[in-house]
């Protein structure tokens, strides 16, 4: 099927030491930015007295969106061999992040570059690679009476629940295949109480 992509299905974990600097690798499945930052801030949590953490990502079928970010590291030494390593295996929505605690001695550029190229090989070598196609996400807002019959047109189609919020109104997130986009939303429009987002 065209627009095929590949991602990883799990997270991995590897490390990397040289010259007394730890390296560790986290390589996790993103499908936007916001997981990207919710990524981020747990590793932070993770790890309070780490001097860097070094990432890259590519999000989107054809990896559209993309980021390398240094975090203070010489300029292109830590984001962009991270990046790098993640166009090899041909993947998208895919972030690394690696975590540094440096170890008092200086590496170099080129040091720099061949610990994160390095740690970040290990970790995706790791990762159980799968083949996806293009998904969207629709958010639904409706009354709490109309639980039943969102839930049967999710269960007959097959498609997942992201999120959901029961308040004064329900408000779920909806994943499905792009090519179901225009059918999925034409189940919910015949009621008139759905909101689609």
């Amino acid at each position: 099927m065209s627009g095929e992509f590949k991602t990883i299905k799990k997270p991995t974990e590897a490390e990397f030491k040289d010259r007394g600097s730890k390296f560790i690798c986290y390589t996790f499945r993103v499908d936007d930015k916001d997981e990207v930052k919710s990524r981020l801030a747990e590793l932070n949590q993770l790890h309070p007295s780490a001097r860097h953490f070094c990432y890259a990502y590519l999000i989107g079928p054809k990896g559209e969106e993309y980021r390398a970010n240094d975090d203070g590291e010489p300029n292109g030494s830590a984001g962009l061999p991270i990046l790098n390593q993640i166009k090899s295996k041909e993947l998208t929505n895919t972030l690394a992040v690696v975590v540094r605690y440096f170890g008092g001695t200086k590496l170099g550029v080129s040091g720099l570059i061949n610990a994160y190229k390095e740690t970040t090989r290990m970790a995706l070598e790791k990762a159980k690679v799968v083949v996806e196609i293009p998904k969207t996400i629709i958010k639904l807002k409706f009354p709490h009476s109309r639980i039943g019959d969102v839930e049967r047109i999710i269960r007959q189609n097959n498609w997942e629940i992201v999120n959901q919020k029961f308040e004064m109104d329900c408000e779920w997130a909806v994943r499905f295949p792009e090519s179901e986009k225009e059918t999925g939303l034409s189940q919910f429009n015949p009621m008139t109480d759905v909101q689609l987002f």
